[in-house]
């Protein structure tokens, strides 16, 4: 009997390692399986590369992020724009952009055309840190997707872009 059971749980392993259809169809749901392998992908890099900016650059990857939409935009953006644009409070980015301000990397004006609004700018230090980061960024970012072949990267690119398509269908709806 022992050995029957051990038999069983060494065939469902060699299963799972496989990659077997029936091992996922027999536990059901395969995109719940795939929804959740996603994001805890995502949830992985983001961690790795969070570390690595804080560990080398001494910022997070929020700040980070805010730094990477004003050197899209060199005239700046208002305060109201860089939360939209982040999905963040406008008490988050205030907060960000006073230690980035304090690091002499952005500046903040009036906005001539409404005194009530301020716009935020990256200095000539915030841009070159900036650059420094982005280009660090990339290198981290090709180094761990790159354990990957090329035809494996090029395939779930192309899923990707395939699921992202039907995504803008379904928020259309």
């Amino acid at each position: 009997m022992s050995e029957s059971i051990t038999r069983q749980s060494t065939s469902r392993a060699r299963s799972r390692a496989n990659g077997s259809a029936m091992a996922v169809e027999e536990k059901g749901h395969l995109e719940l399986r795939l929804w959740l392998r996603l994001i805890g992908c995502s949830s992985k890099m983001e961690n790795v590369l969070s570390q690595r900016l804080r560990k080398e650059f001494k910022t997070s990857m929020a700040r980070f992020d805010v730094l990477a939409q004003l050197e899209r935009f060199p005239d700046g953006l208002t305060m109201s724009d860089l939360s939209r644009r982040l999905i963040v409070s406008n008490g988050a980015i205030t907060g960000m952009v006073d230690k980035l301000m304090q690091g002499g990397l952005v500046v903040r004006a009036y906005d001539p055309a409404d005194r009530r609004s301020v716009i935020v700018r990256l200095t000539r230090k915030g841009r070159e840190s900036f650059l420094r980061m982005a280009r660090r960024h990339e290198e981290w970012v090709v180094s761990i997707l790159g354990e990957l072949t090329a035809e494996a990267q090029s395939e779930l690119l192309q899923n990707l872009t395939l699921l992202h398509r039907n995504l803008d269908l379904h928020v259309k709806s």
